[in-house]
């Protein structure tokens, strides 16, 4: 036939026969494979290869074996009977090592037979040792459950009396220590306990301090004992008194309980607190489970020291009749420029969160002097590193009257009398000694570094911008080069007179140098900037061009512009950021820390 001729239908006829007869032939043999596996005696035929065979996946089929023949033999499900003789009921055919290609399968041999019996006795052993320990722990289970049963129903006739006829004083926990001898009646929360089987020992508090409590007698024989749980809420009644020598208990006392009860019990089991947050915690979890971390002695051991910071603050300023404000955080103009603002519909308008209230301070100057706020401030930075938070609380102050040397001098002594004040007080100094061991408060007079002297310094220790080469003046020194600088020289930096474009178009250039400013960034160890400041224009002409070099339209800034036309003068301000500023004092790694809610890039729950 011609290479390109169809062939006819007869041929292709004869083609098809021929494939069917070919395939009828593959099935019988396949047939005569399968029978093949039962060998004269009638057992069937398990294979078994240690290289190829798997006894987890494998069926004992020639082209499926096992990898042993214990797992051959197991596959029957046989009965003990037929352990001295697996070969009785199976056919154990194991491929000979390096024919896999020849496909060589031989029966089993005597010697691997008797091992092959050995293993059985152990699988046995095995299998009866599992049985009894699981009926022994059944049989315990019960017993166990038995014994709660009996228990809890003895349980429910201890009933205590809380005996009106016996006085007792209401109090706080913070107060005990001061009323050994007293009977005193408590509320708080179980942040620990131990149960003996003649005590319980827990450790209770209310927020204002920890209290060891004793129960024994029928105060750990009631229905409440038995369910009691960490954190669930108490009422504890009973005497005061000083911990034995040698002993320790948080303020030295404990509380011996003659009644007691559970107001709010908390879950235990698969949700308990102890195993909602642990050291192995993902970060992600922690953060969605603020509000129970919150709960643990680190983060109350923050918070605590944030409250008596801002107190501390507070009372330096009122020592320098230096007055509290409220400005607005909703606003309409920016401050440090439109990049960072996060911005809201307001009633069909735009509007922003505010990024600091220093130009609303700067108006009540003239009417209430200087001035200061404590509130929070919003920057959109789209930034994920440990010092940074779209919302923080800022302290903001302005003070009139007053040249750039006087400002770098209240900002040292603002800190310095801070820092001591918290050195000490006996709470905020023992929780600093705790977290931070090594903390030294900062020595005066702080050093003063001037930018251009930064940018030197950079270049002689080899610090490299991020792209490798050398600083130059009029780079804005990023945050990782500006800590590992004051890491080194490891004490608090005043880094002054930063070039006019780095810097808001509001801050005073300098006499002798235009293209600076009277500008300062306070930097810490560790941290970073804690604080940014600087004089402001007070020149209406200087304040104009500034808004016309920055391209900002001076019309919706004309309430801030007003106060270099009524009564200028000489003034300047700064910002502290709060939780760098705890974080630097308390050694925490990240800001997030130093705040009750964080809010970070992406997160803004719970």
């Amino acid at each position: 036939m011609a290479a390109n001729a169809q062939p006819s239908i007869a041929e292709q006829a004869q083609d098809v026969a021929s494939k069917l007869a070919t395939s009828v032939a593959d099935t019988l043999n396949f047939a005569d494979k399968q029978k093949e596996d039962v060998d004269k005696s009638g057992l069937p035929n398990l294979y078994i290869d240690e290289k190829a065979g798997s006894d987890t996946e494998g069926t004992g089929a020639e082209l499926s074996p096992f990898a042993t023949s214990l797992a051959a033999y197991q596959s029957l499900k046989p009965s003990p009977e037929n352990d001295a003789n697996p070969t009785s009921i199976v056919n154990l055919l194991i491929r000979k090592p390096d024919s896999v290609e020849r496909n060589e399968w031989v029966e089993i041999s005597t010697s691997a037979k008797k091992k092959l019996v050995k293993n059985i006795s152990g699988w046995r052993k095995t299998e009866a040792k599992a049985l009894a320990e699981g009926e022994k722990q059944q049989k315990e289970k019960a017993a166990q459950e038995e014994r709660d049963r009996k228990r809890r129903e003895e349980a429910q006739s201890v009933v205590l009396v809380d005996d009106d006829s016996k006085e007792s004083k209401k109090t706080k926990i913070f107060a005990v220590p001061e009323l050994v001898g007293s009977r005193v009646r408590i509320n708080g929360w179980v942040h620990r306990f131990r149960p003996q089987k003649t005590n319980y020992f827990l450790v209770v508090r209310d927020g204002t301090a920890m209290l060891q409590c004793i129960l024994s007698g029928d105060c750990i024989k009631t229905i409440d004992a038995l369910d009691l749980t960490t954190e669930s809420t108490v009422e504890l009644v009973g005497t005061v008194e000083k911990v034995k020598e040698g002993q320790t208990a948080p303020g030295g006392v404990e509380l011996i309980v003659d009644y007691w009860k559970i107001i709010g019990k908390a879950p235990g089991g698969s949700d308990a607190f102890e195993g909602r947050l642990t050291k192995e915690t993902d970060a992600s979890i922690r953060a969605d489970l603020r509000h129970l971390e919150l709960r643990g002695e680190t983060a109350t051991s923050v918070m605590r020291v944030r409250a008596l910071l801002l107190r501390a603050f507070r009372d330096s300023f009122y020592k320098r009749r230096i007055t509290e404000v409220t400005p607005p955080c909703m606003v309409q103009t920016s401050v440090e420029g439109g990049s960072t603002l996060f911005e809201f519909d307001y009633y069909g308008a735009p509007a922003y969160l505010t990024q600091s209230s220093q130009l609303y301070l700067e108006t009540v100057l003239p009417s209430l002097g200087d001035v200061y706020c404590i509130q929070e401030s919003f920057r959109a930075e789209k930034s994920l590193t440990r010092r940074h938070l779209s919302e923080y609380t800022h302290l903001e102050a302005e003070l009139v009257f007053i040249q750039f040397k006087d400002l770098l001098d209240h900002l040292e002594d603002m800190i310095c009398e801070v820092v001591d004040t918290l050195l000490t007080d006996p709470v905020s100094s023992e929780i600093i000694k705790t977290l931070n061991p090594d903390f030294q408060p900062p020595s005066r007079p702080f050093m003063r570094m001037d930018y251009r002297d930064a940018i030197k310094y950079l270049n002689e220790h080899g610090i490299k911008k991020e792209d490798g080469s050398d600083h130059v003046v009029g780079d804005d020194i990023a945050e990782a080069a500006e800590r590992k600088m004051t890491d080194q020289i490891n004490r608090p930096i005043m880094l002054i007179h930063f070039p006019k474009l780095l810097k808001a178009f509001y801050m005073q250039p300098l006499a002798s140098a235009p293209d600076f400013t009277e500008s300062v960034d306070v930097l810490m160890p560790n941290v970073g900037e804690v604080v940014g400041g600087s004089m402001r224009i007070t020149d209406y002409d200087t304040l104009m061009a500034a808004y016309k070099r920055e391209g900002i339209p001076s019309d919706p800034y004309y309430w801030f512009t007003d106060q270099r036309k009524y009564g200028t003068t000489e003034h300047g301000g700064y910002g502290l950021g709060v939780e760098r500023f705890l974080a630097w004092l308390l050694n925490r790694w990240t800001v997030r820390e130093c705040s009750l809610y964080p809010r970070w890039m992406g997160r803004a729950t719970p």
